[in-house]
C-alpha cells in the first residue's frame, strides 16, 4: 500500500451546471468512491451524501460552510454518510433512520468492505481500516416518497427507491430535469446483493425511474450521464432480469 494522503489533498471539487458542485475523494478506488453533491439554493444549500468521513468536509471543503445547509442521505452505507454528523440538518428516509443514528460496521457495510485495499492512498492518521466506523448522526428530519427538500427557489421531490437498501431515495427537480439517483442506478456495476437488498423492490424502483424525463443523472458513483444513457442503463438492466427469469 502507498503512503498516506494528507487531509489537504483528500477532496477534489468540480463546478457543474445549475448550481451543482461535485465533491469526491480521489484516493478511494472508483468502485467504492461516493459522489458527494453540493447544490446551491436561494435560501439554503443541500448536500447529497457526505463520503466516508475519514477527513472532515467542513474543515477541508469551505463550500459546505458558506451557507445554511441540509445534508441528505441517499441511503446509509458507510461511503455515503461519513460526514453527516458535521451538519445540523440531517435528512434520511424513515426506513434507515435507525442506521443513521446507530451506524454499526455491519449495518453500514463497513464490514466487510473497508480495508486498505479500497484506497489508492490511505487516509491520513489516525485512520485504520480495522477500527473505522461511521459516527452517529441522528436525523433531524425523516422523509418518505413525495416529500420535498425546499431550497427556496428550488424544490427536490423525494422518490423512495428501495432495492439496493430499504430506505434508498432519489431526489428529482422537475424544473431542471436533474435527478440525484443515489445507488439505485448509476453508470457502473450495480450492487444488488447487500444484506438488506430486495430484488422485487429493485425492479419496481428501476421501472419508476425509467420514465422520468431526466436531463442529467448525478448518481452515487461513477460519472453523470444524460437521458438517453439513463434509459439505456435501465432497459438493459430490465432486459437482463427478464432473460434470467
Amino acid at each position: 500500500m502507498s503512503t498516506r494522503a494528507s487531509a489537504a489533498e483528500w477532496y477534489a471539487t468540480r463546478t457543474l451546471a445549475d448550481g451543482v458542485t461535485h465533491i469526491e475523494e480521489p484516493f478511494i478506488q472508483a468502485f467504492y468512491r461516493c459522489n458527494i453533491w453540493h447544490v446551491r439554493g436561494r435560501d439554503r444549500d443541500m448536500l447529497v451524501d457526505s463520503g466516508m468521513g475519514v477527513v472532515s468536509l467542513r474543515e477541508w471543503v469551505p463550500l459546505v460552510t458558506e451557507r445554511s445547509l441540509t445534508a441528505v442521505a441517499s441511503h446509509t452505507h458507510f461511503d455515503h454518510i461519513g460526514c453527516h454528523h458535521e451538519f445540523d440538518q440531517r435528512v434520511v428516509h424513515r426506513d434507515e433512520a435507525e442506521i443513521l443514528a446507530q451506524p454499526g460496521r455491519r449495518a453500514t457495510l463497513a464490514d466487510p468492505y473497508v480495508s486498505d485495499d479500497i484506497f489508492e492512498r490511505v487516509p491520513p492518521e489516525p485512520f485504520a481500516a480495522t477500527t473505522y466506523t461511521v459516527k452517529a448522526a441522528p436525523a433531524t428530519r425523516l422523509v418518505e416518497g413525495g416529500d420535498v427538500i425546499d431550497l427556496g427557489d428550488r424544490v427536490f421531490e423525494v422518490i423512495h427507491t428501495p432495492g439496493h437498501s430499504p430506505g434508498g431515495i432519489a431526489l428529482w427537480e422537475a424544473r431542471s430535469g436533474i435527478l440525484f439517483s443515489g445507488d439505485i442506478v448509476y453508470d457502473g456495476p450495480l450492487i444488488e446483493d447487500t444484506y438488506h437488498a430486495n430484488a422485487a423492490d429493485y425492479e419496481r424502483s428501476m421501472r419508476r425511474l425509467l420514465e422520468l424525463p431526466v436531463s442529467v443523472v448525478h448518481g452515487g458513483h461513477f460519472p453523470s450521464y444524460g437521458r438517453e444513457r439513463h434509459r439505456q442503463i435501465i432497459r438493459e438492466w430490465l432486459d437482463g432480469k427478464e432473460s434470467a427469469g
